[in-house]
């Protein structure tokens, strides 16, 4: 397990997650359920990465294959041919940009990381590909591990626990060894809200998000931009989502959030300035 679990080696470099920081979510696909088709073209998802750092975000997630429930699965080939260009070109402009690959394939890990991606982030803790944890512990790079019931085709059909909290970090405990026995050395955890859980689930595990922390002891990302969680809550649609995304995201933050994980940068970072100084850490 990582030395510190305020601390994620990035490529030789020790990235502090002792304050939290901002994701910058970098769809380069035709049907995710915000923002798909819009950063398909590479100077397009360059230009929106460049923005999204220039707004305060620390890490870019480049995911190209949509998630959202109901997506259909793409090809290994069609994912490669989706995120590598992007991230390539994102290097060659800034080259100290860290990125993280949103992927569930381990041949897309691998030549994403070839490219230049600095972390794995995978939806399935390697539950979806047999060889996506021994290929991340072979790159050395960090891994974030996400809980889901089910896969997107499926999982917002009638998801089910007895204690969904319980249950994720069971999950969890489960799975860290075999993170550690395939050589992954930094991991971050990530509840998965939206993913095999009803609107309830989601609100229990925001509201115990501290008590998985402390269970599990390292960092966790938090995903709930723009997610059904608020929009059935509201009775809105994902465009109209941006401030209950805020509310949700300072809720994160209080309850330990390390990365919140969002579309909108610039609001995200306002959040994080805000609570720097709620908490007393802004001088």
């Amino acid at each position: 397990m990582q030395t510190s679990k305020d601390t994620i080696n990035i490529k030789g470099t020790l990235l502090n997650l002792s304050a939290p920081m901002v994701m910058g979510i970098l769809n380069v696909t035709n049907d995710s359920f915000y923002d798909g088709g819009r950063f398909a073209d590479v100077d397009a998802a360059v230009d929106q990465a460049t923005k999204m750092l220039h707004s305060g975000a620390k890490i870019i997630d480049v995911g190209g294959a949509s998630s959202r429930p109901g997506a259909d699965t793409i090809s290994e080939e069609e994912e490669v041919g989706r995120v590598v260009p992007v991230i390539e070109a994102l290097k060659k402009k800034i080259s100290d940009v860290i990125i993280s690959i949103d992927t569930n394939k381990s041949v897309v890990a691998e030549k994403a990381v070839r490219a230049g991606a600095d972390i794995v982030n995978d939806i399935s803790s390697g539950d979806d590909d047999v060889n996506m944890l021994n290929t991340v512990g072979a790159l050395g790079v960090p891994y974030m591990a996400m809980h889901k019931q089910g896969n997107p085709k499926t999982m917002q059909k009638n998801p089910t626990y007895d204690n969904v909290t319980l249950e994720v970090v069971q999950y969890f405990q489960h799975k860290i060894p075999k993170f550690n026995k395939a050589g992954i050395k930094d991991i971050i955890i990530d509840p998965g809200f939206g993913f095999g859980k009803t609107v309830e689930h989601n609100y229990e595990l925001l509201r115990n998000l501290a008590l998985i922390k402390d269970l599990i002891g390292l960092p966790i990302l938090v995903g709930v931009s723009r997610k059904s969680m608020i929009n059935k809550a509201l009775n809105i649609s994902a465009n109209d989502a941006l401030n209950g995304t805020t509310v949700l995201n300072s809720w994160a933050l209080q309850n330990g959030a390390s990365i919140i994980r969002v579309h909108d940068v610039a609001e995200a970072s306002e959040i994080i300035t805000l609570y720097k100084h709620y908490i007393g850490t802004n001088r």
